[in-house]
C-alpha cells in the first residue's frame, strides 16, 4: 500500500508539473521545494520505465507519453475529489477541517465576528480561512466555502445571497469638511488605474475635478484616503469600517452583491449547515452597513 501511495503522489506531480510549467511553480503549488519535484518526477520515470519529460535548458517540457500520463492523472485527481465531496456532503460531524474563503476587507470588518461566534458554538472545528479576492476552485476542494463579491458567483456551484451593496464617496473628516465649506473647490480624486477620468455620476455635482493620482489596490486607496490626499469610490462597508467619511460629491452606487457558495455536494454537510446558521442572521442583522438606507 505504502508503494502505491508513493507511486499516486509521484504521478501527482507529473500532473502539477504539465500544468504549471515549471519546477517552481509547481513546487509553489504542492508545496514543496523544487529538488523535491525533480526527484518525485525521476521516480516515476524510473517506475514507468518512460520518459515523461525532456530536460531542456528552458526546462522540463512534457514528452508526448507525459502528457499522456498527467491527463490520466487529472481523470484519478477528479475521481478522488468527487469522493470526497460526496463524504464531506453527508458529514453530520461538527468536528475536523473547514476552509472558508473570502476578500480580506470584508473578513477584517464582518467575517471575524462570524468566526468568533462559529467557533465559539462549534470548538471541535479545524477553522481555517484564506483571504483571498480570488475566486478558488470549489470542484477541486480548494476551499469549502466561499464568499464572494461578485455578479457571477458560478453557475455550477449552489449559493445563497448574503447582501446587496452600494458604493458612495468618501475622504477623511478635514476633506470633507473642505468639500463642505467650499463646494466650488476642486475635487481631487483618488482613482484607480484603470479609470478614465473621475466617476461620470459625480461631475454633474462637482464638475470642477480631476484625478490627483491612482492606486491599483484598495488597501492603498484607503490609505491615501485616511492621510487627506482626496476622495475615493469604495464600498460603503469599506468606507464605513475606515472611520472614513461619507461625502455626497457621488451619490451611492449599486455595487456587486456578496455571496456565499460552496460545491453541491458539501453544501450539505453538517459544518456547512452550522456556519450558515450564524452567518446569514449576521448579514441580515448588519445589512445597513452595506448600503446607504436613505437612498434604499
Amino acid at each position: 500500500m505504502h508503494v502505491m501511495q508513493d507511486s499516486w503522489d509521484d504521478i501527482r506531480v507529473v500532473l502539477a508539473l504539465v500544468r504549471h510549467g515549471s519546477l517552481a511553480k509547481a513546487a509553489e503549488v504542492l508545496g514543496v521545494n523544487y529538488t523535491t519535484v525533480a526527484r518525485r518526477i525521476s521516480q516515476a520515470e524510473e517506475s514507468l520505465g518512460q520518459r515523461l519529460f525532456d530536460r531542456l535548458p528552458t526546462g522540463y517540457a512534457p514528452t508526448t507519453l507525459g502528457k499522456e500520463v498527467a491527463g490520466f492523472a487529472e481523470k484519478m485527481e477528479q475521481s478522488e475529489t468527487e469522493m470526497r465531496l460526496s463524504m464531506a456532503g453527508q458529514n453530520e460531524r461538527l468536528t475536523g477541517t473547514l476552509t472558508v474563503t473570502a476578500p480580506q476587507l470584508l473578513i477584517a470588518s464582518h467575517l471575524c465576528h462570524v468566526f468568533d461566534r462559529f467557533l465559539a458554538r462549534h470548538p471541535e472545528v479545524d477553522l481555517t480561512v484564506l483571504a483571498s479576492n480570488e475566486q478558488l476552485n470549489m470542484h477541486r476542494r480548494e476551499a469549502d466555502l466561499a464568499i464572494r463579491i461578485t455578479d457571477t458567483p458560478g453557475d455550477t456551484l449552489i449559493g445563497r445571497r448574503l447582501a446587496a451593496q452600494q458604493t458612495a464617496s468618501f475622504a477623511s473628516a478635514q476633506v470633507a469638511e473642505q468639500i463642505k465649506d467650499t463646494p466650488a473647490r476642486v475635487v481631487d480624486w483618488i482613482g484607480f488605474t484603470f479609470w478614465k477620468g473621475p466617476p461620470k455620476q459625480s461631475l454633474h455635482l462637482y464638475p470642477n475635478a480631476r484625478i490627483r493620482m491612482s492606486f491599483d489596490d484598495m488597501t492603498a486607496v484607503i490609505g491615501a484616503t485616511r492621510a487627506g490626499l482626496g476622495v475615493a469610490r469604495m464600498p460603503i462597508f469599506v468606507g464605513r469600517s475606515a472611520g472614513l467619511i461619507q461625502v455626497p460629491v457621488l451619490p451611492p452606487q449599486p455595487y456587486f452583491d456578496i455571496w456565499l457558495v460552496a460545491h453541491k455536494d458539501v453544501w450539505p454537510g453538517a459544518k456547512l449547515r452550522a456556519f450558515r446558521e450564524i452567518l446569514i442572521p449576521y448579514f441580515k442583522e448588519n445589512r445597513p452597513d452595506f448600503i446607504d438606507t436613505k437612498t434604499v
